[in-house]
Order: C-alpha cells, then sequence, then structure tokens
C-alpha cells in the first residue's frame, strides 16, 4: 500500500512540475491565459498530492498498534472487546 501511495504521489508532483514549466516555458507563447489556466491547476495538485500520500488504507491498522503503557493497552482492548477482563 505504501508504495501505491508512494507512486501516486511522485506521478501528482511530476504532472504539477510538467503543467509548471510547460505553461510558462511555452504555452505563454500562445496563450497567456492558458498558461495562467495550467498554473492554477498545477496550484492545486500538491495538497491533493498530499492527502493521497497520507491517506490510510483499509489494510493500515494504524490505531491497533499498542502504545506501550500496559494498564492502557489493556484498558483500550476491553473497551474495543479484544479481550476480555478477569474479574
Amino acid at each position: 500500500m505504501y508504495a501505491r501511495r508512494r507512486r501516486a504521489y511522485f506521478l501528482l508532483m511530476g504532472g504539477c512540475l510538467v503543467l509548471f514549466v510547460s505553461a510558462w516555458g511555452f504555452v505563454r507563447l500562445w496563450s497567456v491565459p492558458a498558461a495562467v489556466g495550467m498554473c492554477v491547476v498545477a496550484m492545486v495538485i500538491p495538497p491533493v498530492a498530499a492527502m493521497i500520500a497520507n491517506r490510510r488504507g483499509p489494510d493500515d491498522r494504524w490505531w491497533d498498534d499498542p502504545s506501550g503503557d500496559p494498564q492502557s493497552d489493556e484498558w483500550w482492548d476491553e473497551l474495543d472487546g479484544k479481550r476480555r477482563r478477569d474479574e
């Protein structure tokens, strides 16, 4: 899952760079409004790429990792119904 998110991030950021460089490298020679529009699209891509790279997939079980505090872990496991508390 991590490799897929990383690949998507780099593809989006590469597309952002291509849009920005091509907009001011040669598109502006034919149409300045088109170059500005390409830059606006390129401006929106980095936040979207960051959200895609940092999202958690259904297989990422980060909330189940133990915290290191046995009492806290036991309490959370009891709330989640993983272990029955012996009383």
